[in-house]
């Protein structure tokens, strides 16, 4: 009996703690202006499954929140806790600024954008698995 009722407090705690971190990922979300699309767009998931990350019938995993805070420059902190400031300070300004000049672009462009961005990250993938030392320069 006292193992059922530990197991469920530990159980809601986990629960409540995986729920505010759905609503701190619609809050990122709305923060930078951005849909359920474009948003799963940049971190390769289905606005379905973003939705459903939202509205609390999916949770957030481990390899999600790490992708979310480097897609976006969040700070992880406050992604998994609520506490500190929202982005990663260092980049703030600049990913604050890209993100506007992407909201002015119309969505063919905005489309043309996250094809050239996979892109990139995989080719930075590859490079990164055959070669870890190896970094690009001059891509200025």
């Amino acid at each position: 009996m006292i193992c059922n009722f530990y197991f469920t407090m530990v159980y809601n705690v986990e629960e409540k703690k995986y729920n505010e971190i759905n609503q701190r990922v619609k809050e990122l979300r709305k923060a930078l202006n951005m849909t359920q699309v474009s948003f799963s767009q940049v971190i390769a998931l289905s606005s379905g499954y973003l939705a459903g990350i939202e509205t609390e019938k999916r949770r957030v995993n481990n390899r999600l929140i790490k992708l979310i805070c480097s897609s976006f420059k969040v700070n992880e902190t406050w992604l998994r806790s609520g506490n500190g400031d929202m982005f990663a300070e260092e980049d703030n300004e600049q990913y604050i600024k890209l993100v506007g000049l992407f909201k002015e672009l119309n969505s063919k462009y905005r489309d043309y954008i996250f094809k050239e961005i996979n892109l990139l990250l995989k080719m930075q993938e590859e490079i990164t698995e055959e070669s870890p030392g190896i970094i690009l320069q001059n891509i200025e």
